[in-house]
């Protein structure tokens, strides 16, 4: 079957891009593609600067990052926004830390342009869990040992650990765990863990401000990296990883 070729994007579409960990180097060819094409370009406070680098000069910019603990724009006005300029002819780029498909809220913005009638694709990014495992120097799968990676946050809308958290799974000791927004209550996980029989030794990392110049990872164990948390919390982004297929790394 011939290759599919990819979709326009035309004056009054949406692109939902992935900015990968924040390094223009990790931006996929059609992401870039998009962004050239952009007139207007809503974008995440952790997706970096460097892809500013490939904008046309007339090309909006528009902040909308959702820090916790700072004001940011609610996530309606976000998708009234992708509306109302796709309405107006605009090319709008929604560009997105990591991955558009994982905790990006992209569901709510994709609801937004399809019930307008706006035409609207996902262009992929490298996740911020992936890009964690390259930094850290470790596979998140290992034969014999990590049979499965999952994705989780660990962040609720009231900014407590999730109550409807499966810690069986999370504490499978053949599983690699990769914990977004997690650096505030990945301590709460970790008693939980160790309560359900994980070992207080399982290897893990944290990595901070991924994708910056202020990259920082610290190695240890779930206890040694819940007691840093507790105490000397990071003040960037974070990504958490545990596992045995860690260990080693």
């Amino acid at each position: 079957m011939p290759n599919a070729s990819p979709p326009s994007f035309a004056p009054g579409s949406v692109a939902l891009v992935g900015a990968g960990p924040g390094d223009a180097d990790l931006l996929t060819l059609r992401a870039i593609k998009r962004l050239q094409e952009a007139d207007v370009v809503l974008y995440d406070d952790l997706a970096g600067e460097d892809f500013m680098s490939f904008l046309k000069p007339e090309a909006e910019l528009v902040a909308v990052g959702k820090r916790a603990g700072h004001p940011s724009p609610r996530q309606d006005e976000v998708s009234r926004l992708l509306v109302a300029y796709a309405r107006r002819g605009k090319r709008v780029v929604r560009l997105k830390a990591g991955d558009p498909t994982v905790f990006a809220r992209s569901d709510e913005e994709l609801r937004a342009a399809r019930g307008a009638g706006i035409a609207i694709e996902i262009v992929p990014g490298v996740t911020t869990a992936t890009a964690a495992a390259a930094a850290i120097g470790a596979s998140l799968t290992k034969r014999g040992v990590a049979r499965r990676v999952q994705l989780v946050t660990g962040h609720d809308v009231d900014g407590r650990l999730p109550g409807d958290l499966d810690i069986a799974a999370l504490a499978d000791p053949a599983a690699t765990t990769c914990v977004y927004m997690g650096k505030a209550t990945f301590p709460a996980l970790v008693e939980r863990l160790i309560a359900h029989g994980m070992s207080p030794a399982t290897p893990a990392a944290i990595v901070e401000s991924l994708g910056s110049p202020e990259t920082a990872i610290r190695r240890g164990t779930i206890a040694e990296i819940a007691a840093v948390l507790t105490t000397d919390r990071p003040h960037g982004a974070c990504m958490i990883v545990y596992g045995l297929a860690l260990a080693g790394s």
